[in-house]
């Protein structure tokens, strides 16, 4: 028999790369927009001064944050459609919930800058379908990573980071029904969009670290 011309692609650098383009995308627009005197010096996840979105809208900072999380958008499309592959049958509504998740970050990436109500409305509901549903599709993937018997503890961490996540929208909701004051509430919201942002790289890490011990592979040939 001739040899095997497959070729196995290791998985893990996949959502490795995710969380380092959202997490350099977010920090490069803060650090560049306080460069650029566009927002004040501070520590927004802390602080709450600014949001991840003011942090990328404005000169250099919109531009850098475009660059990177416009090809982060390609990522997580690829990676949830991986990870339905990975489940095997009876998951391909993991892809489907991602690849929402994934069109929603670039319709946000794209508009985030301009102006008018109708793009206002494209970057707010852009946001919120991307955490929504990527935040469906995270639940569904620990769904059935929960049936592997190897790595169980990485698996864990990663259901505690989403028990995490899913507090902290939950205060976001109630900061905006219970706290009065326009500016107080503007500066929780920041912040808990900071730790939110945080949490999810932090999820995607675990994911990385996950496939890595389990050794997934895509075979090409």
């Amino acid at each position: 028999m001739p040899p095997s011309t497959a070729q196995p692609f290791p998985l893990w650098p996949l959502p490795l790369a995710i969380a380092v383009l959202f997490t350099a995308a977010a920090h490069l627009g803060l650090w560049l927009s306080i460069r650029d005197g566009y927002i004040e010096a501070c520590a927004p996840v802390l602080e709450g001064c600014t949001s991840i979105s003011r942090a990328g809208r404005h000169g250099l900072a919109n531009h850098v944050f475009r660059l990177l999380v416009l090809p982060c958008a390609l990522l997580v499309g690829m990676h949830w459609w991986l990870v339905a592959r990975w489940l095997g049958r009876g998951w391909r509504d993991v892809a489907w919930l991602g690849g929402i998740a994934a069109l929603a970050l670039a319709v946000y990436a794209t508009f985030l800058g301009t102006d008018g109500e109708a793009y206002r409305f494209l970057r707010r509901y852009g946001v919120v379908f991307f955490f929504g549903f990527g935040y469906i599709a995270q639940l569904r993937f620990l769904r059935g990573a929960g049936r592997s018997t190897d790595a169980r503890r990485i698996v864990r961490a990663m259901t505690a980071v989403s028990a995490l996540m899913l507090l902290l929208g939950v205060a976001n909701v109630a900061a905006s029904a219970m706290v009065d004051d326009a500016w107080l509430k503007d500066r929780v919201e920041n912040a808990l969009e900071w730790q939110l942002g945080w949490l999810l790289a932090a999820w995607y890490l675990l994911h990385a670290a996950w496939w890595r011990r389990v050794q997934a592979q895509l075979v090409f040939g």
